[in-house]
């Protein structure tokens, strides 16, 4: 049996459990596409990350989605 995994900490750990854990490929189209809902606070998934996660990982996630748009050249 697999160990729960946590809310990630890290770049390296939520790239990982976005990809491995969630089969979430992080492609150009859909970090583009989720860095855009995360950056309007009037956007349902966005309010519902919030009230489950809370404004500080809601900064780290977009923090981490804005690096991995950085590594895929989105603009």
């Amino acid at each position: 049996m697999s160990e729960p995994v946590g809310i990630p900490s890290s770049y390296q750990e939520w790239r990982h459990f976005t990809q491995v854990e969630c089969h979430i490929p992080l492609t150009a189209d859909y970090v583009k596409s989720r860095l855009a809902e995360l950056q309007d606070a009037s956007d349902a998934k966005t309010k519902a990350f919030v009230r489950c996660y809370g404004d500080q990982q809601l900064k780290l996630t977009i923090g981490w989605f804005e690096q991995a748009a950085s590594e895929l050249g989105v603009r």
